[in-house]
């Protein structure tokens, strides 16, 4: 098995695959892919559901299963990644949220800001809804982007969709509260798994695009990072933060559920001004990631034909 030659040709197609995701308007709920896969999982959470980790199992591996069994099926890694990646969908949502604060008010921008996190949006004022829009792009550009794009490289088609089936489940029952804190573990622990090495590749890409905030983006990962709950979107949020030079983190409320997130990198909380900015730092992190896989492909096309010629001299 010719490893080079596989990751070559699934770099080709990842990168065409986030190209069209950029080109292409993303499709209603109805005929996506990922809504219908929410769909089923909701039915069999429906109907296996019970206070119990192995019931959570169960549903977790069954997830599994389809995501790495709808991969097998459409086999192209470009239509995977296209499927399983959201990065300008993630931005116009970021977006949205801030012209609603400043066309219509901070109500306006509560409720628009339901659409993109979990938390409860009640109570935020206008610099607690610019921290969740700027810590949920950040979370999401690693979710929505990054993950894919590795998980397509490492498993292709289906290794994009599983994370994706992954991502998902923990997005619907990886919460703690009283229904998920068992039967939703499994699901957690999974993304966590999944989201490892694509949170630290998230960081790694900001710095390259922030080259002069990199020692403040390296410094405050050090300190923060690990007091954040998850293991990764703290990773993540931190170094936005960095970037951007504010703070994040801080107290907030899952309906009844509180929760004291501890504080995110160092400067002001942010404003409207740094939803913008984030959707640009993740715009270019998406771009970067493009970039290295064109690079990669075109950088191993070249050594394989030196290798090539090599070999016809022998």
């Amino acid at each position: 098995m010719n490893v080079g030659g596989v990751l070559r040709r699934r770099a080709t197609w990842i990168a065409i695959g986030l190209l069209a995701d950029r080109l292409v308007p993303e499709l209603p709920n109805r005929w996506h892919p990922v809504a219908w896969f929410g769909s089923l999982m909701g039915l069999v959470e429906r109907t296996i559901w019970s206070d119990r980790r192995s019931a959570g199992t169960l549903y977790a591996l069954f997830g599994t299963m389809v995501g790495l069994g709808a991969g097998r099926l459409i086999r192209n890694p470009a239509v995977a990644v296209g499927i399983a990646s959201a990065g300008p969908e993630l931005r116009r949502l970021g977006g949205e949220i801030e012209a609603a604060v400043r066309s219509n008010g901070v109500d306006a921008g509560r409720a628009a800001l339901r659409g993109l996190v979990g938390r409860d949006t009640s109570q935020l004022d206008e610099a607690g809804i610019a921290a969740a829009v700027v810590e949920s792009v950040a979370e999401n550009t690693v979710d929505a982007v990054v993950a894919p794009v590795f998980w397509g490289l490492i498993g292709g088609a289906s290794g994009a969709l599983a994370y994706r089936a992954i991502n998902t489940m923990d997005a619907m029952v990886g919460r703690r509260n009283a229904r998920y804190e068992r039967f939703g573990k499994v699901a957690a622990r999974l993304d966590d798994v999944a989201n490892f090495v694509p949170a630290r590749l998230f960081a790694l890409a900001v710095m390259f695009v922030r080259p002069r905030r990199a020692s403040q983006i390296v410094a405050m990962v050090r300190r923060d990072a690990s007091a954040h709950p998850s293991p990764n979107a703290g990773v993540a949020e931190t170094s936005a933060a960095a970037a951007l030079g504010v703070e994040l983190g801080g107290p907030l409320h899952y309906g009844p559920v509180s929760e004291d997130r501890p504080r995110l990198g160092s400067g002001p909380r942010p404003s409207l001004t740094e939803i913008e900015k984030m959707n640009a730092l993740s715009n270019q992190v998406e771009l970067l990631v493009i970039g290295v896989l064109t690079v990669g492909v075109f950088a191993a096309g070249g050594i394989g034909h030196q290798h090539g010629g090599r070999r016809r001299t022998l």
